[in-house]
Parts: structure tokens; C-alpha cells; sequence
């Protein structure tokens, strides 16, 4: 079994690959009408017939997971904290030297299948060398530029408004509203106020920053969705049926403290103050559609966000890092790893009926004392 991570890389890179089979198809397309209704050859040019253009079909989409793998899981991280341009620019540059290896690989592999000969063979190597003087050569570079432009920027688009959301604008999942049941987490820093008047908005930004990317892995390993990030607050989704799966919306909380603990001492380090996070649980159902004129997005909107909001809220005065509705609870099969406390009905603010609330920590590890303020 994949876990949620690999996935969810593998997800994001089958993209790359589509991106640059596409483009490929269309400049072949675009190069064969220009030949035939020209008339013209070239010796460096590779005739394409079934087995050239399989080839090349195999090898660009190769190609272009290669490059999803490589950004995705390496230069990301290299350059995350550059500015868009030198990010594309500095990517573009060690992109060219790749692609250059490319070439030198696939040209030759490509000219023997057209010859019917051996990739060492004489023929192939003076095609080689007569297609990097020709002006084949210079389309097939501008060819890979413009794959490598539009990958990169599909990269950055999908990194900033999420891979998820992305798809769903291009399939168009949610132009029409549509009622979904979703688990929500609301997710609150202890003592923002306090940390950032110590910190300063400077450094008070870089910690949020560190404590984003902590978490991230235990949302994703989840099946756990980013919904919005509000300040210190995160929000998180699950589809109801991801979430109750081993109690995964119960697992990221858990997994979420468990991870920040382990870099505690990174925080003392550069900021002086470990942070730490409270949270409410809830379901319900939610309508789901794209939504803006000037600025589109994919919102939720139901009683249940507001319900989680006012759940969350309630930590403070119940001493408590976590508090689940019984709602959700009694969908979840917490087993013996979980000891439940109830803390009965509770009023909450601007809700006339009363709702059921439950606060829970593990059995596997020793309960942690709640340091609320």
C-alpha cells in the first residue's frame, strides 16, 4: 500500500508528464504541416513513423516526469524561499543543462530506430552532429524551453493555491455548487497574541512559517485537505469518509503534537517559545462551488464551519487541547487507544440548542498537561 504522502507526490508529478506530452504532440503537429506543405527535408531531420513517434511519445513523457520528480521532491525545497522570477530563472538555467543531456541521449536512440541500425553506428552519430548545426536543433530547443516554462509555472500556481484546488478548477468539479459531508478541524495557536508582541511581526511570520510546514506532513499523511489558513489558525477538511478511515481526523491532531514536540528545541533555538495548538472537531454537511468575480475560489459554506469554530473556542475554558463533538464521535471507532472524557452539554455562542462535546487523549502515549492560556 502507497501511503497518503506518495500518492499524493505521484498526483502531483502525472502532470508533468501530461504537460509535456501535449506540447510535444503539438509542436510534431505543428512541424509536420510546415514540412509537407513546404515541401522540404532535411538530413538531420528524423522521418517519424509509428515506431519514432511511440518512441517519442515514451521518452517526452518520461521526460517530463523526470522533471515533476526533480522539482517536486528537490529544487522546490532548494529555492522555496526565492521570489517567483529567480525561482523560474535559477530552475530554467540547470533545466537547460538537463535538457541538453536529453538530447544527447534520445537523439541518437530515436535516429537508429529511423536508421534500423545500432546507436553506435557511423549514420547516427553524422546525424547527430548534422542536427546540432541545423535549425531543427534550435526548435527542438525552444520546444524544451517553452515544456520547461509552462511545467514551471503550472509548479508554482499548483504550490500556491494547492494541488487539489487546481484540478478541481481545470475539471471543473465544482462550477456547480454541490452538498458534500465533511470533517472539520479548526486548528488554533496558544498564546499568538503574546508570542507575536515578544517576536515582533518579522520573526513572529517566520515562526508561523516553520509551524505550517511541522504540521504539513501529519495533514498529509492524513488525507487531511488545508481549507484556509486564517492568521495562526489552520483549517482542515476531510471528505467524511477519509476522515473517519482509522480515525484519521483524530490521528492528524495527535501526529500534528507529536511532531512540533520533536522540533521543540529548534523553536527554543531561533525564537525562544515552542508553539503549540488547540483544536475543535465537527461534521456536517457543506455546500461546495467556485466563487468570486475578481479573485476565484473554492469555499465551503454550512452551520458546521461556524459549529467547529465555536467548538475550538471552548478549549480555553475547558482546560483542554482538544474537543470533538459527539457527533463525530460516535461515527469514529477510537478502540483502546483513545480515553474519552465527556464534558456534557454545551451552549454555544449564538446556537440555541445545546450540543454534546468530548475531549480525548491517547493511550500510547503519555497525556499531556494542558498549558491553555
Amino acid at each position: 500500500m502507497l501511503s497518503p504522502k506518495t500518492k499524493r507526490n505521484i498526483a502531483r508529478i502525472i502532470p508533468f508528464g501530461i504537460i509535456w506530452l501535449v506540447l510535444a504532440l503539438v509542436f510534431l503537429t505543428t512541424e509536420q504541416v510546415i514540412f509537407n506543405s513546404t515541401d522540404s527535408s532535411s538530413s538531420s531531420a528524423i522521418q517519424v513513423d509509428y515506431k519514432v513517434f511511440v518512441f517519442a511519445c515514451l521518452a517526452v513523457t518520461g521526460v517530463g516526469l523526470l522533471v515533476g520528480t526533480i522539482e517536486l521532491l528537490f529544487l522546490n525545497n532548494l529555492f522555496a524561499k526565492k521570489s517567483f522570477l529567480k525561482k523560474i530563472s535559477y530552475k530554467l538555467v540547470l533545466y537547460l543543462a538537463f535538457s541538453f543531456t536529453i538530447i544527447l541521449i534520445m537523439f541518437p536512440i530515436a535516429a537508429s530506430i529511423e536508421l534500423e541500425t545500432h546507436v553506435l553506428d557511423n549514420q547516427v552519430w553524422k546525424k547527430y552532429f548534422d542536427f546540432l548545426s541545423s535549425a531543427e536543433y534550435l526548435t527542438t530547443f525552444l520546444q524544451i524551453m517553452v515544456s520547461l516554462g509552462i511545467s514551471l509555472v503550472y509548479a508554482e500556481i499548483s504550490d500556491n493555491i494547492g494541488h487539489g484546488v487546481l484540478i478541481n478548477f481545470f475539471t471543473g468539479k465544482y462550477h456547480t455548487p454541490k452538498e458534500e459531508e465533511r470533517i472539520f478541524m479548526f486548528a488554533d495557536m496558544k498564546s499568538s497574541t503574546a508570542i507575536a508582541e515578544t517576536l515582533g511581526h518579522i520573526k513572529y511570520f517566520e515562526l508561523l512559517r516553520m509551524y505550517y510546514v511541522d504540521i504539513s506532513n501529519a495533514i498529509v499523511n492524513s488525507y487531511g485537505e488545508v481549507y484556509q489558513y486564517v492568521g495562526d489558525e489552520i483549517v482542515v477538511s476531510w471528505k467524511f469518509e477519509k476522515g473517519i478511515q482509522n480515525n484519521n481526523c483524530i490521528q492528524c491532531f495527535f501526529n500534528m503534537k507529536r511532531d512540533l514536540k520533536k522540533k521543540s528545541h529548534r523553536y527554543q533555538k531561533h525564537f525562544d517559545v515552542s508553539p503549540d495548538f488547540k483544536a475543535g472537531f465537527h461534521f456536517g454537511k457543506v455546500t461546495t462551488g467556485e466563487i468570486g468575480a475578481l479573485k476565484k475560489e473554492i469555499i465551503f459554506t454550512g452551520d458546521v464551519l461556524n459549529t467547529t469554530a465555536r467548538i475550538q473556542s471552548l478549549c480555553n475554558a475547558n482546560a483542554v487541547d482538544i474537543i470533538v463533538s459527539d457527533h463525530l464521535l460516535n461515527h469514529l471507532n477510537l478502540g483502546k487507544e483513545f480515553k474519552i472524557r465527556s464534558l456534557g452539554e454545551n451552549k454555544l455562542k449564538g446556537k440555541e440548542k445545546t450540543i454534546a462535546l468530548s475531549t480525548l487523549f491517547r493511550h500510547t502515549a503519555a497525556p499531556w498537561t494542558p498549558n491553555v492560556t
